[in-house]
């Protein structure tokens, strides 16, 4: 099996499809259960398992049901600093102004 880094957008949406149907059997839900209990439609739910795809809140919304909602927990989280340099770069704002047009 491929890790994560290696995959594409829509494997890793097929594997954390596979994952949320495999915890929902585990729990002995059907796919109107779990959706009801999430407060999505069927319909949605099952195009999630079929497909993957599914919005980002609803995604969200399964994993409160299924307490997997910590794994998203460092999710776009900044990597610790290595060195001084790094964690001075930290207080700096790294933002920049794009080029300003005057009209």
């Amino acid at each position: 099996m491929l890790p994560l880094e290696l995959r594409s957008p829509s494997e890793i949406a097929d594997l954390l499809a596979r994952r949320v149907r495999a915890l929902r059997l585990e729990r002995g839900w059907t796919q109107q259960e779990i959706a009801d209990r999430s407060g999505i439609s069927l319909a949605t739910y099952r195009r999630f398992e079929q497909s993957g795809r599914i919005s980002l809140e609803r995604l969200l919304k399964l994993a409160v049901i299924l307490d997997a909602q910590g794994d998203f927990e460092n999710l776009f989280t900044l990597p610790p600093a290595r060195s001084l340099s790094d964690l001075e770069k930290k207080d700096r704002p790294t933002r920049k102004r794009g080029k300003r047009s005057d009209a």
